[in-house]
């Protein structure tokens, strides 16, 4: 009886529960509490159709009449504006969650260009070696000694140039994620290369180029995977960058236009509001901001430890 006890199949959570990960995530309160805080708001503004009271973007639903509105708990504010009111009537929570989906969307598009640019040129530059190797790192490190948000701007400042000006305001969006992209490949590049390095000189990788398997395909197949858990560490730490830098671009003009909500757009019109008493215009999304990023940024500080042993 014992020994079939001992033997006993394990349930489902027993074999998710399993692992070095899974025991580091459930012993990390710091952890848990950020990937929960994290999750909820990324959902909340993911799902803002379908969660937000209002639409900022239906012009029927956003009375000038109720511009400048305090919160509801302030003497002077409605029940249905919780938070209150921007200058354009628009209700602030409302705002915040579709400004919030649109700084993680752009967060998101701009770090994964940068991860895909910066991951395939360091695992070129890690398995040719050489010329090749030289001049790629030679320019992630020339990049990496310009301040990121200066470069960003630049980028940005081009990109919008070389635009029609009647298109300027239409691909705005797209042109903050390839500013923000660019300037995120050197990191990855760096790590990748790396990575590459260590695992280019494995035994299961010399067997492939002894079978005669092409270059990129031992790079795909073989290569690729075992450099993928730094890379996500960065590409979780390099979202909380990326938010900001959206954040940053749009409140200097720079990013994401006036009549689109961002949270960095909210801030700066907010800003303009601050000393005449309309706090909330500027406070609530930048908590939002900062809640946001810390715990995204606590998430990325915790898989960093989970992943490599020797900071357990």
């Amino acid at each position: 009886m014992n020994t079939m006890s001992q033997h006993s199949p394990k349930t489902r959570w027993e074999r998710i529960t399993d692992n070095d990960i899974m025991w580091s995530f459930l012993s990390s309160p710091g952890a848990m509490t950020a990937a929960v805080v994290s999750s909820i708001i990324i959902l909340a503004c993911l799902f803002a159709p379908l969660i937000a009271p209002f639409d900022p973007f239906d012009p029927a639903q956003i009375s000038l009449w109720d511009g400048k509105l305090p919160p509801s708990w302030v003497e002077g504010g409605q029940s249905q504006y919780v938070l209150g009111t921007d200058n354009q009537g628009r209700d602030m929570l409302s705002t915040i969650l579709y400004g919030g989906r649109l700084s993680i969307l752009v967060g998101l598009a701009a770090i994964c260009l940068g991860m895909v640019m910066g991951v395939t040129l360091g695992v070129i530059a890690g398995y040719v070696g050489g010329a090749t190797e030289a001049i790629i790192m030679r320019l992630a490190d020339v990049q990496l000694t310009i301040p990121g948000i200066l470069l960003a701007i630049l980028i940005n400042g081009v990109g919008r140039a070389a635009l029609p000006l009647e298109f300027r305001e239409e691909f705005a969006i797209y042109v903050v994620i390839i500013a923000i992209g660019l300037t995120d490949w050197p990191q990855f590049a760096r790590v990748a290369r790396g990575a590459t390095l260590v695992e280019a000189n494995k035994e299961y990788v010399q067997a492939a180029r002894i079978i005669g398997l092409p270059s990129w395909l031992i790079m795909l197949r073989h290569i690729l995977p075992n450099t993928m858990r730094p890379i996500l560490v960065i590409a979780t730490i390099g979202l909380a960058l990326a938010i900001i830098a959206e954040a940053t671009l749009s409140f200097l003009g720079q990013g994401i236009p006036p009549t689109t909500p961002s949270l960095g757009t909210l801030i700066r019109v907010g800003n303009e509001y601050l000393f005449s008493g309309l706090w909330w215009i500027t406070l609530f999304p930048a908590v939002a901001l900062i809640v946001l990023v810390f715990s995204v940024n606590l998430l990325g500080d915790w898989l960093r430890d989970a992943l490599n042993p020797k900071l357990r």
